[in-house]
């Protein structure tokens, strides 16, 4: 799992915001940031994505590319409908999940 300073920002920002109060305490939110940062791979972008229909998501782009990554695993059409990016495949979470259950039965 990669993650960049700008999508932590972001992911920061979002869980701040006062109407996830009522779903799950500050105290949960905090933690579950915390295990994040502590379980995915940092990742410095060096070489800046301009190829998103939506400009937000290029910063997924970004984070895929610079990190070399195999798979970007997101439901969002915007980024789907760019598979494969860069040799990296872009998967639906069903999608991910059906391959990866059948890369482990061999």
């Amino acid at each position: 799992m990669l993650i960049s300073l700008e999508l932590i920002q972001e992911l920061n920002d979002v869980l701040s915001r006062r109407k996830f109060e009522r779903y799950v305490t500050r105290e949960e939110r905090e933690k579950f940031l915390g295990v994040l940062l502590r379980e995915a791979e940092y990742v410095e972008i060096l070489e800046r994505i301009q190829a998103c229909r939506d400009v937000k998501d290029d910063a997924l782009l970004e984070i895929a590319v610079n990190g070399r990554a195999d798979f970007l695993v997101t439901g969002d059409q915007d980024l789907c409908v760019l598979n494969p990016f860069r040799g990296i495949q872009i998967q639906t979470p069903a999608e991910f999940l059906a391959a990866l259950a059948r890369e482990t039965s061999k």
